[in-house]
Parts: C-alpha cells; structure tokens; sequence
C-alpha cells in the first residue's frame, strides 16, 4: 500500500492498536501472545509474579539502557524465569529491532506461561460457527506453519487450484480430486490474490465518504420506515374503527326496527285477546247482553238491543273466521351477513394479490398431485405461491391439519407421497411483500385406488403402422382407418366379422395392484380399452383369422356391446367398449355400474382401469369421480398388459403421469 494511501486512515484507529488492554498505555516491548492480542512485557511479569519488586522494571528509558546501571550488569533471577519460559514455549523467538525501536513480539506456546496471560488478560472468545473450515494445529510462531495438504498429509501445498479455489499439492493435481481442474503456480496465485486484495482495500478506503453517506441514508430510511409503519398502523386502525362505527349503527337501526314491529304486535294481539275476553259469560258485551235482555220497557229495548245485535253479530262473524290480528314470526328479518363476511375475511391492503383459483381441469392425483392454478387478470405481481393440502379421513387426520408445499415460484407445482384410495382437500394462496393473499377456494380430489402404472405403447407386438399411427413420444396412439377401409374391412364366409388392430402397454404386470388412466378422443368410432395376457396376445397376433378371438370383433351395430358379454368364464383378457361418446356395459356387470336395466353410460372423459393380480380382478372407474363403472375376474396366470383395440377413427391418450416414467410432465 502507498504511503499516500496509508494516510487517510484515521489516526484514531492506529492509536488504538498502540494501547497495551492491561495497563492502557502505550506499548512498551509488546509481546503477541496466541490469542493474537499484545501485552507490555511488564505486565506478563507482573500477572505472572505479582510479587516481584518493581524496582526490576525494565521499561524503555530505565536503566537497563545505561551499560554503566547495575541493573544491566545482569538479569535478576525472575527474570532468567522469565526468559527461560519464553525460550520454552517459543524455541524461534529472537530479538529484532522495529523500526520505532521497540523489541519484536514474542509468541508465547498453548503449554507455557502465555495461558496465565490469556487466562488473565483476554476477555472469552465466543463459540466459533460451525462453518466448513479447515482447522489446522497451534503454532508456536509467529508466522503460520507450511500448510500441508489435507489429502496427503506430508506433501506441502505448492499449487492453486482456480476452480475449488483452495491450495493444493501436486499429488492432487496428478491423480486426486483435483485431476481435471485448472491449476496455477502458488507465486502466481499470490501475486493475483495480493494485488485484489490491495485493489479492494484501497477501493474501501476512497469509498469511506460515500460508505458513511450511504449509512446516513440508511439510518433515515430506518427512521423513515419507523414513522411510515406506525402511520400505517393508525390509518388501519382507523378504517377498523370506522367500519366498527357503520356496523354499530346498522345494529341499532336493525334492531330498533324489530323492537317497533315486536311491539306493534303484541299491542295487536293484545287488543284482540281483549275482544274475545269480552264474549265470555258475565264480562263485557255478553254481560251487557245479559241486562239488556232484563229491560221491559219495549221502546227503551229495541233502541238499545239495535247496536248491540250489530256489535253481537260481527264478534260472532269474528269468532267464525278467527285470523290472529299479526303473526308471531319474524322471518323478514332474518339477517343474511355470509356476503358480508366474505369480504371482511378477504379484506387486504391495496398491496396484496388476489386469491388464485385452482384449475380442475389440469389438475390429477395419483402417488402424487399434479396441481395447477390461475390468477385473475387484474393480479397483482406476486414473489411466490404455497399450496396447502390435507388427507380427509378419520377425526384424528381432520385434526393434523393443514400440509404445506415449499414456495412455487410458478402457477403449478407437484406433490408427493399422497396415500392411495383416499380424498385431499387443496388450497393455494399467494405471496407479495411476505404479505399472504386469502386462501383460493377449497378443491377436493380422489385419489386412485393402486399406485400408478408408468408405461408407453408398445410398436413392436402386433402393431399395425398401415392403419395405426403412433406419436413421436409414444403416449397416444390414433386410427388412420377411413371408411372406405372400414367397408372393406376382412370377413369370413361363416360370419360378419371385422378385424380389430391391437396396441399394448411396454410394461407387463406379474403382481400387486395397479392403475392407469387415459382419454379416448369423443369421435372415436371403436375402441377397446382393458388388459390381456401375454399368452393371449401372442395367440392373437399369430392367428390372424381365428375369428373366435377377440381380434374379430362381430359387428352388430356398435349398439350393444355384447360381444363383451359373451365370455361369462374368466378369461386371459377382459376387455370393454367404447365409442360415439358411449361406454358399452355388458349385461352381466350392470349393477355394478348402479344401473339394472342399461348397459350403455356417457363416455367419461378419463377412463381408469385398476388391475389387482393377485385378486384375479380388473375394474373400470370414471377416472374424474374415481367412480367404479365395472368389474369383473380375469386370469392373471401370465404376465399382463394394457391392452386398446381401435376400429375405424379414434384415438387413445395416454396420461402424463402414466407416462411420467420417462416423459416430463411438466
């Protein structure tokens, strides 16, 4: 560094490090102990004999400097102690003379007398980080050891490795871990890391101004952010106070209506109790009835009895058509608030994003979840999303409460580890400024009732590449046949047979439960959709023409679906239909599918197909409701694999996660 730079340190800071801890005076011969703080030598004598005469003291400008003192004719027997425990922990420590004329520091080692003056002098080093350092032995020197090398221990480092960053030992660059990186000379790498290190330091040293203007800046922006929150704090509590007023205000109106109405009421029905009291016997209009009729005097009685027949006949009138003069129910005020409290729950600051909306479109369950979402278009920008889920179930899962995702920085994510045959519950709420959106609306999805079967089609088992046109990725499968193919299609002479071309899945099941789902395109003509051996499919590529299979389908109509009917044993394959945006249901199965006089459903637009090998079991589900449609035993004596019959127009996808095996689904 050049003296120029050296300048615009502040004095201050070098006056600091002149200033002996112990005695807070300037050094006077200094000694470095190992804990790197400096000492005046007086005072390691007097924390380690604090008894010995101060009339030893050696300090500058004593005696000692005078050849002609007795004091320098030779050392005191404390302090041949003394230096004989200096020479015993540092066996390399000499003197030299500084450039202020001060005697160099002298490391005192971890075993001698440097621990009394650690222990007496140097407040406790705080607990070192845990961080990936590596830690080398004490020295007794001043300056640090060769560094050997942490592989080879008794190879010193003379090399520099520019890709690990760290020093290395030729053995290292010859056959170690650092074969294949760039190396450099270790005088190289010292001279490049010097002349940074010296850039960087006088790069700090010209920047302290605008360092100190910068934590001004800082400073009032602290005080700045204090006032504005607070100010924030009261505005809010503001608001709540006002809405609080509009609400008391609503209170009291609400319920001062229903006091007068309550009140007008009663007073009616009171007023109508006391009417009908005054028919009873010997109260009101009967009693005065009553006396009327004792009256003799013919003109005094009509004159008299003439209103009172008229009061008489509309009480009676009354009676027979009684009706309560008001009605006990308040059913009008009933106060409907759920609007009210939906927008109090999603109340925010201006700052906050709007609720995403999951999109049950794309979203699908299996061992794992596969959820999408969307934000409104008006959104604001948001750092991340966190998708919460929970199993619904028993009390006990009820009660473990929400999971949640790790941030998503997009509008999907996928979630792992979900339990087969069962029903999760999916939100997602968004995040801007660590300020969190209210939660999405709730979403239920099923999951399947086996793990997930990954597996793509299989061109090499029968495939027909003339009428059948297999994607790039091999996930969907379409039928080219036109209907000019269709009206050609193969007969026999015993019969009205058309041929079927068959596609299979690359992965055979032997054991266990399994699921796979996929889509068939809604205009398809017919497809065949189920599971078949290896035996029986093998059977079926290798004769073409034995009609009794179901490689020939008996073309009835296409509006029956008997053909899966027909096979009331069990059997190496099973095998249902669909097409015209129908699902054919053989007779045998239809209480299965809720339904005793219809074998024909809607087509769903997933279809699921679950195999239990060991059960001796395949079933059909509406892969969106996880709804099973159909189910009946198959075989499994053999290997056996997804199996799809396409006639005429049509397509089978595959999906993704069925595919996930191999193709990305994301």
């Amino acid at each position: 560094m050049s003296r120029r730079s050296a300048l615009l340190v502040p004095m201050k800071s070098i006056e600091r490090e002149l200033i002996c801890p112990i005695c807070e005076e300037l050094f006077t011969q200094p000694l470095v102990l190992p804990c790197q703080h400096s000492v005046c030598h007086r005072c390691v004598r007097e924390l380690l004999m604090p008894n010995h005469d101060d009339s030893l003291s050696t300090d500058a400008g004593s005696e000692s400097s005078n050849p002609g003192s007795p004091r320098a004719r030779g050392p005191s027997p404390s302090m041949e102690k003394l230096e004989r425990l200096v020479r015993s922990g540092n066996p390399y420590s000499h003197s030299h003379r500084g450039d202020a004329g001060m005697s160099s520091p002298l490391m005192y080692g971890l075993e001698s007398a440097s621990e009394c003056v650690c222990a007496c002098s140097c407040p406790p080093p705080p607990p070192p980080p845990k961080a990936q350092h590596e830690y080398v032995g004490p020295t007794t020197n001043f300056r640090p050891k060769v560094l050997m090398c942490p592989e080879h221990e008794m190879e010193k480092v003379n090399m520099y490795c520019e890709v690990c960053r760290r020093p290395v030992c030729h053995l290292c660059k010859l056959g170690g871990s650092h074969a294949n990186h760039r190396v450099t000379s270790m005088s190289s790498a010292y001279k490049i890391l010097k002349e940074k290190l010296s850039k960087s330091i006088h790069y700090l040293i010209s920047k302290e101004d605008q360092v100190r203007t910068q934590i001004s800046e800082l400073e009032e922006m602290m005080r700045h952010t204090e006032e504005n929150g607070q100010l924030a704090e009261r505005h809010a509590s503001e608001h709540f106070e006002h809405l609080f007023e509009t609400l008391q205000e609503r209170r009291t109106e609400m319920l001062r209506s229903i006091e007068q109405s309550r009140s007008l009421r009663v007073e009616r029905l009171r007023a109508q109790v006391e009417e009908y009291q005054g028919m009873l016997e010997n109260s009101g209009l009967v009693g005065y009835a009553q006396e009327v009729l004792k009256e003799t005097d013919q003109s005094c009685f009509v004159q008299t009895a003439k209103l009172l027949h008229v009061r008489i006949q509309k009480a009676t009138e009354s009676l027979k058509m009684f009706q309560p003069a008001a009605t006990q129910s308040f059913e009008e005020f009933v106060l409907d608030t759920s609007k009210e409290e939906l927008l109090l729950k999603e109340l925010s600051f201006s700052g906050v994003p709007a609720p995403p909306v999951i999109d049950l479109s794309r979203c699908r369950v299996y061992n794992e979840g596969l959820i999408h979402w969307r934000l409104s278009e008006d959104s604001l920008p948001t750092d991340h999303h966190i998708v919460e889920f929970r199993k619904l179930g028993s009390e006990e899962e009820q009660e473990s409460g929400w999971s949640a995702s790790e941030p998503v920085f997009g509008c999907s994510t996928v979630l792992s580890d979900l339990s087969t045959d069962s029903s999760y519950t999916f939100r997602v709420k968004s995040c801007r400024n660590r300020v969190y959106s209210p939660s999405s609306p709730e979403v239920t999805l099923h999951t399947p009732p086996a793990p997930v079967l990954s597996f793509l089609f299989n061109e090499k088992c029968g495939f027909s590449a003339e009428r059948l046109q297999l994607s790039k990725r091999r996930d969907s499968v379409e039928s080219v046949a036109g209907m000019s193919l269709l009206l050609a299609a193969e007969r026999v002479q015993t019969g009205n047979y058309i041929c079927l071309d068959y596609i299979i899945g690359d992965t055979g099941i032997a054991h266990g439960r399994h699921y796979w789902a996929f889509r068939v395109q809604p205009d398809s003509y017919m497809i065949k959709v189920g599971v078949a051996s290896d035996s029986k499919l093998t059977e079926w590529f290798h004769n073409p023409r034995d009609t009794s299979s179901p490689r020939y389908d008996h073309d009835s109509g296409h509006d029956s679906g008997s053909e899966d009917a027909c096979f009331e044993v069990s059997q190496p394959f099973m095998l249902v239909t669909v097409g015209m945006g129908r699902l054919f249901i053989p007779k045998a199965s239809a209480s299965a599918a809720g339904d005793h006089s219809s074998r024909v459903l809607p087509m769903p637009q997933r279809i699921g197909v679950c195999l239990d090998y060991d059960a001796a079991r395949v079933f059909f589900y509406d892969a969106d409701t996880m709804r099973c449609v159909y189910e009946r035993p198959v075989d499994c004596s053999g290997t056996m694999f997804p199996a799809f019959g396409l006639l005429g127009g049509g397509a089978v996808h595959l999906e993704e996660f069925i595919t996930a095996k191999r193709l990305s689904y994301l």
